[in-house]
C-alpha cells in the first residue's frame, strides 16, 4: 500500500512536472510586430489587432515594437536585437527594405520565421503581405484627383520616405496613371519626402504652395502627408482650389474632410494587417504556407493571390482598400 501511495504522488507529481512543461512550451512561441515607427494612430491601430491576435491566441506571446522615430538604421537595430533573443517569428513593415535585407537573412538562417508588409521588392522574407495591388491603389488615388482638378493643371507628389516601397509604388502608380491618360496635368513636384511626420508634410505643402501659388492638387502618401496638407491649404486660404487625395485614417483625416481642405483618403485597415501578419506568421511556424486563392478568414484577406516574391519567398495580396471622402469617413471609426 505505501509503496501504491508512493507511485502514485510519483505519478501525480510527473503529470504535473508535464503539465507545467506543456504550458511553458505553449508560451515559448513569440512572435513579435516591428512597425516603421510608434507613436502615431496608423501603428497604433495596427497594435491593436496585434493584441487581439495575441487574446484569441493565448498560448503564444505576441507584442509589436518599433523606433521612436522613422529612421532605417532604429528599426535595424531593434531587429538584430530580437534575433539576439531567439524570438519564432518576426513580422516587420521595413521602413527601408533594403537596410533590414542582412538581418533578416541572418533570422531565417537561424530558423527565425520572417513576414514582412509594404515590401514586395524585400528579398529576405518567406512571405510578404500586402493589402492590395499597390500600383493600383496608387492610380486610383490618382482618378480621383484627376476628376477633382478637370483632368488638368499643376500638381505635385509627397512620400513618407524614397524607401518605404509601398509608398513610391503609390506614387508612380498616380504618376504612371496620369502621364499615360491625361496630358494636362503637369507635375511639377514628383515625390517630396516628407519623413512620415505631419509636421514636415506641412513643411513641405507650403514650400510647395510659395513656390507653385497656382497649384491645382496633391497627392500624399505617408498617413500623414493628408494631415500636413491640408493644414497647408487652410492657411493659404486655398480650401476648395486645391484638390487634395491621399492615404490616410478617417480619424486624423475627418476635420479637414469636414473643412473640405482633403477632398478624400484612401487605407486599408492597419488592425486586419496586423492580425494578417501574425496570423500568417503563426502558420509559417506550424510548418504551413499560404496557398493562392486562400482565406486568411480576416476582412480583406479572405480570396489572396499569391505570386513568387523576388527572393525565395512568396507576396500574398489582399483586396483591402478603402476609399472614403466626407460623406461616408465616419463608418470607420478608427
Amino acid at each position: 500500500m505505501k509503496l501504491n501511495r508512493l507511485a502514485i504522488a510519483a505519478a501525480g507529481a510527473a503529470l504535473a512536472a508535464g503539465a507545467i512543461f506543456t504550458a511553458q512550451a505553449a508560451t515559448n512561441e513569440t512572435i513579435v510586430t516591428v512597425v516603421k515607427v510608434t507613436g502615431i494612430n496608423w501603428f497604433n491601430r495596427m497594435d491593436e489587432g496585434v493584441k487581439e491576435f495575441g487574446k484569441d491566441n493565448p498560448g503564444i506571446n505576441v507584442y509589436q515594437t518599433g523606433p521612436g522615430r522613422a529612421d532605417a538604421a532604429q528599426q535595424l537595430k531593434i531587429v538584430e536585437d530580437l534575433i539576439a533573443k531567439k524570438v519564432t517569428a518576426i513580422a516587420v513593415v521595413p521602413f527601408d527594405p533594403p537596410t533590414l535585407e542582412p538581418a533578416l537573412k541572418k533570422a531565417m538562417d537561424r530558423g527565425i520565421k520572417v513576414v514582412t508588409h509594404e515590401a514586395d521588392n524585400e528579398k529576405n522574407t518567406m512571405v510578404d503581405i500586402e493589402a492590395f495591388d499597390n500600383t493600383a491603389y496608387g492610380a486610383g488615388l490618382n482618378e480621383r484627383l484627376a476628376k477633382c482638378m478637370g483632368q488638368q493643371g499643376k500638381w505635385a507628389v509627397l512620400v513618407g520616405s524614397l524607401g518605404s516601397r509601398s509608398q513610391v509604388q503609390w506614387a508612380d502608380g498616380g504618376i504612371g496613371n496620369a502621364k499615360q491618360k491625361y496630358p494636362k496635368m503637369d507635375l511639377v513636384e514628383p515625390k517630396l519626402e516628407t519623413n512620415n511626420d505631419g509636421e514636415q508634410a506641412y513643411k513641405v505643402a507650403k514650400e510647395v504652395l510659395r513656390k507653385h501659388p497656382d497649384l491645382n492638387g496633391f497627392q500624399g502618401s505617408s498617413s500623414l502627408d493628408v494631415i500636413g496638407i491640408g493644414r497647408a491649404v487652410e492657411e493659404a486660404g486655398k480650401v476648395g482650389k486645391i484638390c487634395v487625395y491621399g492615404t490616410g485614417l478617417p480619424t486624423e483625416a475627418g476635420k479637414f474632410l469636414e473643412s473640405g481642405a482633403v477632398n478624400g483618403i484612401a487605407f486599408w485597415d492597419p488592425k486586419l494587417a496586423g492580425i494578417a501578419m501574425n496570423k500568417v506568421a503563426q502558420m509559417l511556424v506550424a510548418g504551413k504556407t499560404v496557398e493562392n486563392g486562400a482565406d486568411l478568414g480576416i476582412v480583406g484577406y479572405n480570396k489572396v493571390t499569391v505570386s513568387k516574391g523576388p527572393g525565395k519567398g512568396i507576396i500574398v495580396r489582399g483586396a483591402g482598400w478603402v476609399d472614403v471622402d466626407k460623406t461616408n469617413y465616419k463608418q470607420y471609426p478608427f
